[in-house]
Parts: structure tokens; C-alpha cells; sequence
């Protein structure tokens, strides 16, 4: 066998592409004549529509510009790509192109409502008092250089604490009873925090209004607008939250019962932390959706141009209530101030955000560096504690090996 082994090798001719270094091959799902194609009908759509709306028709419209200008895109787009390719891969690349422009440009739209906010209050925001004082005593004649929105950070921050408060344990408990506790009532609750989802805000607002204020007796504050806030909040929580949980792998839930744990040992130790990325996404949907709202608040804590710390009592104004105000105002200072507090707002926005990400963002199963310390201690207690025997097992075991009573 070694012979002919040797005779196979020194036989067979070695081919020149062999002899030479391995090409390598481009996984790219995008080639160049896939990069030619869209310049060419990039090219060829804006040509045509200049065409169209310089010497054809008399077209002006900026809009209508960019709208013809897109159809003539996707259809050259699809006309050059069927020169090579069948007609499966056509409407493939046509649909890929379709819903990543689109993507593009909810994306341009967002940009431009951010840098358009702060550019429009960027002659307030470049003054430190915006940031320090309130509207106490600022008439709308004043300069940039009085006044600023404290009061409104302050209220947007308490009354969004209280409603998480609120929202985030009422909120996971449910989505764990519509999965875990399944059944008719289950189903009724599912139903109807699927109705509130569409919940108009100013009906959250009446509703604690007519409930809080008025038939209880207490004042506009606060805490009345965190009730509200949490009302919108709450189902869409609830919603998020039960979508999540119910993605939890089955066996996961199976090897916990087979190693003895209860229902709601598993549900503490297995079934949260599994989705606990999914949950922290709940909870900043539900944010997203409280932390924006004035009608609530202007129904339920009034308006206020001072600052007041105390959520429990006076009328208190937050960062979208305050913009809706100054922006309404005649007055270029006031505008821009009101556009300031948008600014505000998207940033305290993009700060829960990051926090939400950095405490709930690992994956199942992945632990911090703290956490991996402490599970490295505990693992030398436990060496520790099982290396001290005490006597009287130490002595059993003895007589036991040699056959005595100890």
C-alpha cells in the first residue's frame, strides 16, 4: 500500500492553478453589477424627471420631483437587473431596494426633526440658566439670559419616576400571570389590556381627572399626572412584556420542574432572566409613550412657572407641557426656549435609554463583571466550607473505613 502510494504521487502532474496561492472568494452579497445597476438607474431617474419637469411638463413641485423621481428609479432598477438575472431574483433585489430606501428615509426624518429642535434652540441652549432657573418671574419680553426650564426637567422627572413606579412591577406581573396562569380570565385580561393600548391620552387624563381630583378631592399635582402617565403606560407594558415572556423557551420551564423547583421559583430564576433584554425594551416603550404627553398633564397637575419640588401637592408642569406652552407663545425668545425644551426632552429621553440598556442589555445568562467576582468567591466559601469536615462526621468516616464503632 505504501508503494503505491508513492507511485500515485510521483505519477499524477501537479495542475499550474494548484501550485499557486488560493483566490479568495467574496461572500459580499452585494457584486459590482449590482452597484452598477443602482447607479445607472440612480443616474438615469434623476436625468429623466429633469427632463420631464424642464421641457416636457410644466412641473414645479419639489415633491413631486422626488416622487417621480423614486418611480423612475425602482422601475430602470428593475429594468437593468432583469437584463442578467431571472425573474424570482428581480423581484427580490426590487423589494430589497424598496424597503431599505424607505428605511433611509424614516431615518433622514427623524435627523431632521432632531437637529431641526436644536437648532431652533440653540440660542437658548448655549445660556447656562436655561438649565439652572425657571420661568418664575420671566415675563416673554425677557432676555435668553433669565429664565430657563428647571422647573419642567424637575417635573418631567418625578412624575415619569412615579409612573414607572407604578407601571414596571404592576406591568411584569401581569405579563407573567396572562402566561404562566393561563385560563378564561387570562384571556379576558389579555383582551382588554389589548383595547387600552389605543387609548386615547386625554381619555387616561379625564379618567383621573374625574376619579383623583374630583371625587376623591385631591389637588392637581404630580403625582396625579404620574397616575395618568402610568394609565398609558401600563398596557403597553403589560402588551410588550407578555410578547416577550411568551417567546421563553418551553424546556427551559421542563428542566426546571424536573430538578424540583416550583412554578414561581422557575418563573423568578429561569423565566425573567431569559427575557430580561425583552422586558427592559418594554419598559422603555412604555416610557416612550408617558414621556411625551401633555394633555394628561395639563388635565391632572396644571401649570405652573416656579418650581415645585414636591409632587404631592401644588400644580407642576414637566418638558412637554412647558414646550407646548412656550412654543405657543408670539415671542422669538419663547420659541426658542420651548424648542430648547424639546432638546431636553429627546435627551432625557436618549439618557433612560442608556441606562435601561446598561442594566437589562446582557444576555441570558451573561454576568458583569461584580457578579462574576462574587460567583468566584462564593465558589471558594463553599471549597472552603466542604475541606473543614466536622469531628464527629470526620470519626464516623474513620470507623466506617476500618470496620469499628467510632
Amino acid at each position: 500500500m505504501t508503494d503505491l502510494l508513492k507511485t500515485l504521487r510521483t505519477t499524477t502532474p501537479i495542475r499550474e492553478d494548484d501550485a499557486g496561492p488560493e483566490v479568495r472568494r467574496s461572500t459580499s452579497p452585494v457584486t459590482t453589477e449590482d452597484r452598477l445597476a443602482l447607479g445607472g438607474a440612480l443616474a438615469g431617474s434623476v436625468a429623466l424627471t429633469f427632463l420631464l419637469f424642464g421641457w416636457i411638463a410644466p412641473f414645479d413641485s419639489l415633491l413631486g420631483f422626488v416622487v417621480v423621481a423614486y418611480v423612475l428609479f425602482i422601475g430602470l432598477y428593475a429594468v437593468l437587473v432583469s437584463l442578467d438575472q431571472n425573474r424570482v431574483t428581480v423581484r427580490d433585489r426590487v423589494a430589497a431596494v424598496i424597503w431599505q430606501s424607505l428605511a433611509a428615509l424614516l431615518l433622514l426624518a427623524l435627523l431632521f426633526v432632531v437637529g431641526y429642535a436644536l437648532y431652533r434652540g440653540r440660542p437658548a441652549l448655549t445660556h447656562l440658566n436655561f438649565f439652572t432657573q425657571n420661568m418664575g418671574g420671566t415675563g416673554p419680553l425677557a432676555p435668553l439670559t433669565q429664565g430657563g426650564v428647571l422647573h419642567a426637567m424637575v417635573g418631567s422627572l418625578e412624575q415619569i419616576g412615579i409612573a414607572l413606579a407604578i407601571t414596571v412591577p404592576l406591568g411584569l406581573m401581569c405579563a407573567v400571570f396572562l402566561n404562566e396562569v393561563p385560563g378564561a380570565y387570562a384571556r379576558f385580561v389579555r383582551t382588554v389590556v389589548e383595547a387600552m393600548t389605543a387609548l386615547p391620552s386625554i381619555v387616561a387624563g379625564l379618567f383621573i381627572y374625574a376619579t383623583f381630583i374630583l371625587i376623591l378631592h385631591f389637588e392637581k399635582s404630580g403625582l396625579a399626572a404620574g397616575l395618568a402617565l402610568s394609565v398609558m403606560m401600563l398596557p403597553i407594558i403589560i402588551r410588550a412584556a407578555d410578547v416577550v415572556i411568551r417567546l421563553v423557551p418551553s424546556s427551559l420551564r421542563e428542566a426546571s420542574y424536573a430538578l424540583g423547583s416550583g412554578q414561581w421559583r422557575t418563573i423568578w430564576t429561569v423565566v425573567l432572566p431569559t427575557s430580561r433584554s425583552g422586558l427592559t425594551t418594554a419598559v422603555i416603550l412604555g416610557t416612550a409613550r408617558g414621556i411625551g404627553e401633555t394633555s394628561p398633564v395639563l388635565l391632572t397637575a396644571g401649570a405652573n412657572p416656579s418650581l415645585n419640588a414636591d409632587p404631592l401637592s401644588g400644580p407642576q408642569v414637566s418638558l412637554p407641557l412647558a414646550t407646548f406652552q412656550l412654543v405657543a407663545s408670539p415671542q422669538p425668545n419663547m420659541i426658542a426656549r420651548g424648542f430648547g425644551c424639546a432638546g431636553l426632552l429627546m435627551a432625557l429621553v436618549l439618557l433612560l435609554f442608556l441606562l435601561a440598556r446598561v442594566l437589562g442589555g446582557r444576555g441570558p445568562g451573561e454576568l458583569s463583571r461584580g457578579q462574576q467576582h462574587r460567583r468566584v468567591l462564593a465558589s471558594r466559601r463553599d471549597a472552603d466550607r466542604m475541606s473543614r469536615r466536622p469531628a464527629p462526621l470526620a470519626q464516623a468516616t474513620a470507623a466506617t473505613t476500618t470496620g469499628t464503632r467510632p
